[in-house]
């Protein structure tokens, strides 16, 4: 997969590129509905013997259109998203820098230089794909400003079964499911378990002096962190993959209120070997449980066994 990124103004022209068929969206999480956008967009690229490609932006609109600056968490930060979409077989990712000049331009302005000006032959995006100055650009207006250059395809809803009823596969479904710490439903909207990258750093050697020694994980900050609490999570290690127990919390079994800073340890299951520095990979499976405040050492300990027990039957009812 050729990756391009695009800063505006940019000087590329339709004889740079092959006829392509593109993909439009942000596409945080790579969930379900995306992955419809993506495929159908390769699909339609291999019937006519085109190119396969993905358009997205960097960083999130939300970052330069809000009049606070803020950061915003994603499920799939770029260096996620690249190796999720090359693994789709897509032959080129566009991604353009957003940029407050690149959220000025009009929808006509977006089309002639974005779509038109790449030779793409064919777009396809999802119902609520938006673009131009205010996102005045929608997918009733995009046949109009193609202006006969280029076809168009809408991928209507993609909707999973709840409790509640039939619900919308979104990127704000699946954040709000991290924010409960139901696991469960986010492999589900994303076709996949929740990945998070980080580094193992040094941290207060509590859990080795109680004999449960974990990874303090430094996850990049990107990243949404699930819920609080104890979870079952699979942990790549220098190509391997471990079972393991993570905790996300604030160990209130040994510190005050006024000491709580936000940490991610994975106690490993059958691993003995310092992994001080190493990048590793947190795959989030199951919830266990909140976490807790304990009247003492012994009692965490009982907890943190039958915790690692009920991640180990997890993990074995998963391999059957």
């Amino acid at each position: 997969m050729k990756v391009i990124t695009i800063h505006h103004p940019h000087s590329l022209n339709q004889e740079d590129f092959p006829p392509i068929v593109m993909a439009l969206g942000y596409f945080d999480g790579i969930h379900k509905g995306h992955q419809r956008v993506i495929l159908s967009a390769k699909e339609i690229a291999e019937q006519n013997n085109w190119k396969s490609a993905v358009m997205t932006f960097d960083p999130h609109p939300s970052v330069v259109l809000s009049q606070k600056h803020k950061q915003v968490e994603l499920i799939t930060p770029l260096e996620d998203k690249k190796q999720l979409i090359e693994k789709m077989g897509i032959d080129y990712l566009f991604i353009v820098r957003f940029t407050s000049n690149f959220a000025n331009l009009s929808p006509e302005e977006y089309v002639n230089q974005y779509i038109t000006r790449l030779n793409v032959k064919h777009v396809v995006a999802g119902f609520d794909f938006s673009y131009g100055k205010f996102g005045k650009g929608t997918m009733e207006t995009l046949p109009i400003h193609a202006n006969g250059n280029f076809t168009c395809t809408t991928v209507e809803k993609l909707e999973i079964n709840r409790h509640a009823g039939e619900e919308k596969v979104s990127s704000t479904l699946t954040r709000q499911l991290l924010a409960s710490g139901n696991m469960t439903e986010v492999s589900q909207v994303l076709g996949r378990f929740y990945h998070t990258n980080g580094i193992v750093i040094h941290g207060e050697k509590r859990g080795r002096q109680i004999g449960f020694p974990t990874a303090n994980i430094q996850l990049k900050s990107e990243y949404i962190t699930p819920k609080t609490g104890v979870y079952a999570v699979k942990l790549l290690v220098s190509g391997n993959w471990y079972n393991g127990v993570c905790n996300v919390g604030f160990k209130p079994t040994f510190k005050k209120e006024e000491e709580y800073s936000l940490t991610v340890e994975v106690h490993i299951i059958d691993f003995d070997h310092s992994i001080y520095g190493e990048e590793v990979t947190i795959e989030w499976h199951k919830r266990i449980r909140d976490e807790k405040k304990f009247n003492g050492i012994d009692q965490l300990k009982e907890q943190i066994e039958k915790d690692k027990q009920e991640a180990i039957e997890y993990f074995k009812k998963i391999v059957e």
